[in-house]
């Protein structure tokens, strides 16, 4: 899901493209996706991120589908009517630039066959430990906050799972300049300890 227009992190690049240690963000929630088992990527792009629309269509392995750019919600309904897609599917924001292939994977295997939704929380005191912004709480739990990773499972099921991690990776969306600079920390702080790409 990269088709918002980012306007909360004050960035002169739309938000996907913005940079972290001189990686766009969307690039690295890519390579994470290319890292793990998923087969096949589509991005949710919209009229709000044009130079992304057309970053992603020169990127190898990655097809567009076009959205109306009005939400998270009305996008991704969008994509799920697109006759290319078949439920289940993961969704993965654009702003997740820790993201690694093994938490993608961790995540599907929890998922497995199941016919139900499930939603990727993290809880907000490591959201708070680490500093980054806290925009969002889950509404039926208020010390949870969604990470922008989820599952969509079929529609003949209306169940949807809360899985909670506690992992570094997942809460540190960013949605502005400071939680760009402590993404940019946090990678730093993984590569010196040899754990980052």
């Amino acid at each position: 899901m990269c088709g918002g227009e980012g306007t909360r992190l004050e960035s002169p690049r739309e938000k996907p493209l913005h940079t972290i240690a001189g990686t766009a963000m969307v690039d690295r929630v890519l390579a994470a996706l290319r890292e793990s088992a998923i087969e096949t990527v589509y991005a949710a792009v919209s009229p709000n991120a044009p130079e992304t629309r057309s970053h992603l269509e020169a990127t190898d392995g990655v097809a567009t589908i076009e959205t109306a750019g009005e939400g998270y919600v009305t996008d991704l309904l969008s994509v799920l009517d697109d006759p290319r897609i078949s439920p289940p599917v993961l969704t993965v924001a654009a702003d997740l630039p820790l993201l690694e292939g093994p938490v993608v994977d961790r995540i599907l295997v929890a998922h497995g066959n199941q016919s139900a939704s499930r939603t990727v929380c993290v809880p907000v005191a490591l959201k708070r430990r680490l500093g980054v912004s806290i925009d969002t709480r889950l509404e039926t739990a208020d010390h949870l906050a969604p990470t922008g990773v989820n599952v969509v499972g079929t529609t003949d099921d209306p169940t949807t799972m809360t899985d909670v991690y506690y992992d570094s990776r997942l809460a540190t969306n960013v949605n502005r300049l400071e939680d760009a600079r402590l993404a940019a920390g946090l990678l730093r702080d993984r590569d010196e300890d040899g754990e980052g790409r």
